[in-house]
């Protein structure tokens, strides 16, 4: 998945960053855990907290969904059946994950014998993990080895991984449209399931949709598949329950390469087409530097605007989002970071939510990787440099407690964790380690590393491990397992670290100086000669000082209200926003309408909520628009508009 959450630069908000950080070199003895992953509290580093499932008793192996999408109702109903496996033979009951879900009837059922029906029972609610879903074997049942366990159920309808879209919220404004969106721990809400990322499955689907509609899933699509209303799919890899996707809608294909392609609806296909054209030479750059692409085919799928985040990693069909459509193929990192998990996350994954950094950090890795392979060393620094700089701002507002790579994690909720700061900081030990150790020997411990863990769900720990035998010991007196733990447990970031530069970046940031102090007329500046990535370091890089008459000009010069590129406007109304530049409210507002991709909209509301005068219209906007925006973004927006968020 890739969208952090950042909030706008400013020179005072950097020396401020720059203050903590070093406060927090100071501190670092003090806040230092004690021993790897150990806390001196009542907490175990390799337990899922989020989830009810015992996994320890009875484990998932396989899934097999029959599945009715109804849009009328709005539900999804029909049954799964489990492939499960007796760990504890004395254990007489089964724990799953639901959330919201009407469970109607479960039925042991064996191989060879009649099915039996099991009393059940939907326990108490809980706010972040829904409720648990307690079966009851019977006593005279054997239950070593192997057995069936069928569920038949509906979802409700506030299930929150499902986004139902009328006809008026699609690009062709003729058919309905729906899709999940299962990370975190949203799964539990449109199937009852062990959700938990330290279970693997594989699954197969039998999905029934309106004729005239098509279904994809996180699965083997045919891009040649009649449209007759009835979809049968196969995951023959095991994966984490938060990669389970399915998506139904007035979609069409078209190929990239002999292996790659993208679904969209046809009145967005072509632009998807061309923008996303390279996906094939990304794959294969990919595959010569981290090994073999183990999913079959890779394919994009495009969904509506209020798609929650810039893309989403669901094996073998990344979900994106159509803000990347820029005309010039300027946010094709986001497509370079979801084809990156194919490895670092789907291949190998995070054993509970603590461990998410070995997705997110990884794969920022390799996407920087493969953006310098595409577009050359300076378009890629650029991209690191703004991922410091949002590291940066992390650690000023995300707490100390949640800033190590493998923070203590039991409370709180996975969907915030640690705000996106996995993921730059996760990049930074990695590249770190490559300027330590060198490209090559990295490249080397990074594919062994895939090959080793493939289809397994991995701990901070078991990285530890694997790096200290096959990276520090491998090459002694370059780096310490000491260093490689202070990444790990301790909040801010090492003082021994590699900082990414980038002289273009430099040079916009300039330029935003000599613009400001009128030593360089706004028709001199550079603009086009800039990537969207610059003019972003531009924006940022204003004076608080600048008049609105000031804005007015360079709006009108280098039309940023009104620019196609949503990193752009992203960058340019959060300044509208922080400064109450008001001629270009309703542009603003207008962004906030379009767009429903948490990292486009959510620093707008914040900036007209911390500007000290807006909150008010921040919240009257929200009530106007948030019928576009998925259930999660409406989730991180109201706590800022309701006085919860970053004061």
């Amino acid at each position: 998945m890739l969208d952090g959450v950042s909030l706008p630069f400013s020179r005072l908000r950097l020396l401020r960053c720059a203050a903590l950080l070093l406060l927090g070199f100071c501190q670092a003895g003090c806040d230092r855990e004690a021993g790897e992953g150990k806390t001196g509290v009542d907490y175990d580093p390799g337990r899922d907290y989020f989830s009810f499932a015992n996994t320890d008793q009875y484990e998932s192996r396989h899934l097999a969904l029959d599945l009715t999408v109804d849009f009328e109702r709005r539900v999804l109903h029909g049954h799964v059946i489990h492939q499960m496996a007796c760990l504890d033979p004395t254990a007489r009951r089964i724990v799953l994950d639901s959330r919201g879900l009407w469970v109607e009837r479960v039925q042991l059922a064996p191989p060879n014998a009649k099915a039996r029906e099991l009393d059940f029972e939907v326990g108490a609610s809980d706010p972040v993990r829904g409720e648990p879903l307690r079966i009851d074997l019977p006593d005279d049942y054997d239950c070593g080895g192997e057995f069936l366990l069928k569920i038949e159920y509906r979802t409700g309808a506030e299930a929150s991984a499902i986004m139902w879209l009328p006809p008026e919220l699609t690009a062709g404004g003729q058919h309905p449209f729906m899709f999940t969106q299962s990370q975190s721990i949203h799964a539990r809400s449109w199937v009852p399931l062990q959700d938990t990322p330290s279970v693997r499955t594989t699954y197969e689907a039998t999905i029934r949709t309106p004729a005239h509609l098509l279904a994809v899933m996180s699965a083997d699509n045919d891009p040649g598949a009649p449209r007759t209303g009835e979809y049968r799919f196969l995951m023959p890899q095991p994966i984490p329950s938060y990669l389970l996707a399915l998506a139904v809608g007035h979609l069409y294909f078209e190929p990239f390469g002999e292996d790659t392609g993208v679904y969209a609806e046809p009145e967005v296909l072509p632009a998807a087409a061309w923008e996303f054209a390279d996906t094939q030479v990304m794959l294969d750059a990919a595959e010569a530097i981290y090994g073999p692409y183990q999913w079959g085919r890779y394919d994009l799928l495009i969904l509506p605007p209020s798609f929650p985040f810039g893309g989403m990693e669901n094996p073998r069909l990344s979900f994106i989002t159509p803000s990347l459509l820029a005309g010039d193929r300027s946010l094709v990192s986001v497509i370079a970071h979801e084809l990156a998990h194919s490895w670092s996350g789907n291949l190998v994954s995070n054993r509970t939510w603590r461990d998410i950094w070995l997705n997110e950090g990884t794969t920022s890795y390799l996407e920087a990787r493969l953006m310098e392979v595409l577009y050359g060393k300076n378009r890629a620094d650029e991209e690191r440099v703004l991922a410091y700089q949002s590291l940066l701002e992390d650690l000023v507002r995300v707490p100390r407690e949640m800033q190590p790579l493998a923070p203590v994690f039991r409370d709180g909720d996975p969907d915030v964790g640690q705000e996106g700061m996995e993921y730059a900081k996760g990049q930074m030990l990695l590249e770190h380690l490559e300027a330590v150790f060198g490209r090559e020997t990295f490249d080397a411990f990074m594919a062994a590393y895939f090959h080793h863990f493939a289809f397994q769900a991995v701990s901070s720990e078991e990285f530890l491990e694997y790096a200290d035998a096959q990276l520090l010991q491998a090459w002694p007196s370059r780096y310490a397992r000491g260093q490689l733990k202070e990444w790990l447990y301790q909040p801010g970031v090492p003082a021994e670290r590699t900082v990414p530069r980038s002289a273009n970046l430099n040079a916009a940031a300039a330029e935003a100086l000599a613009w400001a102090s009128g030593e360089r007329a706004v028709d001199k500046l550079s603009v086009t000669q800039w990537s969207p990535q610059a003019t972003v370091y531009f924006i940022k890089a204003l004076p608080d000082s600048l008049t609105a008459d000031q804005l007015s000009e360079l709006d009108a010069a280098l039309e940023f209200s009104s620019s196609r590129n949503a990193e752009v406007a992203r960058a340019w109304f959060i300044e509208v926003a922080r400064r109450r530049f008001e001629p270009a409210y309703g542009e603003m507002r207008g962004h906030l309408g379009l767009y429903g991709r948490t990292r486009l909209v959510k620093p707008v509301y914040e900036a007209l909520v911390q500007n000290g005068r807006d909150g008010e219209l921040a919240r009257e906007i929200f009530e106007q628009v948030r019928g576009n925006y998925h259930p999660l973004t409406v989730a991180a927006i109201q706590p800022v508009l309701h006085g919860q968020g970053e004061p």
